[in-house]
């Protein structure tokens, strides 16, 4: 099938659009300090646009920082955890004073979510998340997504708001995640756009380290975010967010052709459940596995069994999500773990005869069940 073709498919199959904003998009374009308030019009006439063709459309907007920066009169970024923390909660009420004013003209109103890392990892907050939206939507309200930087510590972080994107993405299952930067998109050796990837591994490799003074992203942080939504069997897109009608043009079959680098969804796609533990939830352990071990899950389906692991480690309870590796360090699935870190130690290498006498107790067979395990980039 033609590149063009693909991409025409491919996008018409979107019906919720995740679209994030970073701050140097957000930035007015003459060097001058604070955001560009007539492109916060133009963004959401787009989104309008969108939801009249029947598109729903949740933003992810960065800008907290940059805001807080010019009404505290702060030249450069802060250094300081706490600096940052307080110039974002100055900054992000403006912020969104901003969306709401360039909303309120269409008679739509806004709705703001503060969201930290640990509301991914419990699954029921995650499962909030996606409900929070939906009805946020049926009531005709844009949901705007922001990091908590007022709270967030290092460990309870996204690192930049592409994963909160992607994360978010996977969490409403929306069909598409786009990307708009400052570029056109995924650049190849020769600095010219990449127009279509299913190849994530070959991608990666055109990523370029450099970001912007005001961002904490980069394109590799952005290959990231693709991997994750391609990987639950969405599409996602990097494209110039400058681009005239950038939006309305990706999702119009007639006019999608030349607009950013499409990223192909893998042909499976995973449920709710399935992303959770894949693709959302971190690992609070990794296991070591053996050939035959990779043989079985891999090629047969099979769960994990305690005689195929050769190396744990971490502290971990049961139920939590592990990341299962072959000898080699490639990282292969993700599961749930039938016991904690101590009792592992103890059956590790194991046949499940063993377990009862070994623990004290009835035992599962299975360290990670199939049923509770997700495959990765296979």
């Amino acid at each position: 099938m033609p590149s063009t073709v693909l991409r025409q498919t491919v996008l018409a199959k979107a019906h919720h659009v995740v679209v994030k904003l970073g701050t140097q998009l957000l930035s007015r374009p003459d060097k001058q300090r604070g955001l560009d308030l007539p492109f916060f019009d133009n963004i959401a006439d787009q989104i309008v646009a969108l939801r009249q063709r029947g598109l729903r459309v949740t933003l992810v907007s960065s800008g907290a920082v940059g805001c807080g920066m010019v009404e505290l009169g702060l030249e450069k970024r802060p250094a300081d955890v706490a600096d940052q923390q307080a110039v974002a909660a100055v900054g992000q009420r403006r912020l969104m004073d901003h969306w709401a004013d360039a909303f309120a003209r269409h008679d739509l109103h806004v709705a703001q979510l503060l969201l930290t890392r640990g509301d991914f990892d419990d699954r029921v907050r995650f499962l909030n998340i996606r409900n929070c939206v939906a009805r946020l939507q049926e009531w005709a309200t844009i949901p705007i997504l922001n990091e908590n930087d007022t709270v967030a510590t290092d460990e309870l972080r996204f690192g930049d708001n592409d994963m909160l994107a992607a994360l978010t993405t996977n969490a409403l299952r929306a069909e598409a995640l786009v990307i708009l930067t400052v570029v056109d998109g995924l650049l190849d050796a020769a600095g010219q756009r990449v127009d279509l990837v299913d190849d994530l591994a070959q991608a990666g490799g055109l990523a370029r380290p450099e970001k912007s003074s005001l961002g904490t992203g980069g394109m590799g942080s952005k290959l990231d975010a693709m991997r994750l939504v391609t990987e639950a069997g969405e599409l996602a897109v990097i494209a110039h967010g400058r681009a005239p009608s950038v939006l309305e043009r990706l999702f119009d079959p007639q006019r999608s052709s030349g607009v950013g680098t499409v990223f192909l969804p893998r042909a499976r796609k995973l449920d709710s459940r399935r992303r959770w533990i894949g693709l959302t939830k971190r690992p609070a352990g990794v296991l070591t596995i053996d050939d035959g071990a990779v043989t079985a899950l891999c090629q047969r389906g099979k769960s994990l069994l305690a005689t195929g692991i050769t190396g744990l480690d971490g502290t971990f309870e049961r139920g939590d999500v592990l990341l299962v590796r072959d000898a080699a360090g490639d990282e292969l699935a993700r599961g749930l773990s039938n016991y904690n870190s101590e009792e592992l130690a103890l059956i590790r290498g194991k046949p499940s005869s063993q377990f009862e006498k070994t623990l004290g107790r009835p035992a599962y067979a299975e360290v990670i069940h199939r049923d509770n395990l997700v495959l990765l980039g296979r």
